[in-house]
């Protein structure tokens, strides 16, 4: 898309989902002295600034991580080191006697991160987000149990296994004959938060079918040619986000009022100077929405404290 790389894509750990029934392994690795842990609680870890300047995620060994039989997540292994990793699901972070250890989500730092530290995250976020919501079995009602190192639950009662739900997603950048962007801003966003278009895919929908009827719904635009770009993990709670450009062959704007209570068309040089003048705010800079307006904008996006040019 652009030179840099889309935030909380990139996949450098190997998940070796072999080992999570094996039992025996799991816990020789989590007695190993390689092995690191970190605890994820309400989609947030411990971060800690480094002296170059970067951030990391406050990592122990796994004796010294606190106690949690059922919540323990075996999330990979670094392919280069060797190193096993394991998430712990709490009720609250860890307290820190080291002051500079903050809380944080991945809002906040999936863009500082490293690219396995943000896989790591993502990935743990993702499976705390599911543990809490899926407790119970949909097939019977009776509470279900961990299994597989946190990536099923079964249920004692019935038998039935349960597996991380993802829900898939569209988000689409839309533009007219005059290549101008269609942006929108959503019923509860702050006033000048505008972003692409976005929507879940429908059962028995292809995707690109999603893209139409989804900026049909939100705008009243008919769409025509519809192009993939790349997907992104949202573990907000469980998407996986689908981006495309889409070519619109209407121009007049309808907005539903229910999800969207503004939507307009920009060119390029409309939406620098709303930038510029702060009347327009672009999204959030590790979204794909952010990377799908600067694949048609032509540069980055201005963000918080800076100028735009």
């Amino acid at each position: 898309m652009t030179a840099q790389p889309l935030a909380l894509t990139h996949a450098s750990v190997d998940r070796a989902a072999h080992h999570r029934l094996d039992e025996a392994w799991l816990a020789a690795a989590w007695s190993h002295p390689t092995t690191r842990v970190f605890v994820v609680s309400g989609g947030q870890v411990l971060v800690q600034d480094t002296d170059d300047g970067g951030t990391e995620i406050v990592m122990t060994p796994a004796f010294d991580a606190p106690e949690t039989e059922m919540h323990r997540y075996f999330l990979g292994i670094d392919p280069e080191d060797g190193v096993r990793y394991f998430a712990l699901q709490k009720d609250t972070l860890p307290g820190r006697m080291d002051q500079a250890a903050r809380p944080a989500g991945l809002r906040e730092v999936g863009g500082l991160l490293s690219p396995l530290q943000a896989s790591l995250m993502v990935h743990a976020v993702a499976l705390e987000n599911w543990q809490r919501l899926h407790r119970f079995c949909s097939r019977c009602g009776e509470r279900t149990v961990i299994a597989a190192a946190g990536h099923i639950r079964r249920c004692p009662a019935c038998g039935a296994e349960h597996y991380p739900r993802t829900d898939p997603a569209v988000i689409m950048l839309v533009t007219d004959e005059e290549d101008r962007a269609l942006l929108g801003r959503q019923v509860h966003w702050p006033e000048g938060r505008f972003s692409t278009l976005a929507g879940f895919v429908e059962p028995g929908e292809s995707i690109e079918a999603a893209v139409r009827r989804e900026v049909l719904e939100e705008a009243g635009v008919v769409v025509g040619e519809v192009e993939y770009v790349a997907s992104q993990p949202w573990p907000f709670p469980s998407s996986l986000m689908l981006g495309f450009m889409a070519q619109a062959t209407t121009a007049t704007i309808t907005v539903d009022g229910e999800e969207i209570h503004e939507a307009r068309w920009f060119s390029r040089e409309d939406l620098r100077a709303a930038f510029e003048s702060g009347e327009v705010l672009p999204p959030f800079g590790i979204s794909i929405a952010a990377r799908l307006i600067e694949l048609w904008y032509g540069k980055p996006l201005p963000r918080p404290g800076s100028t735009p040019r």
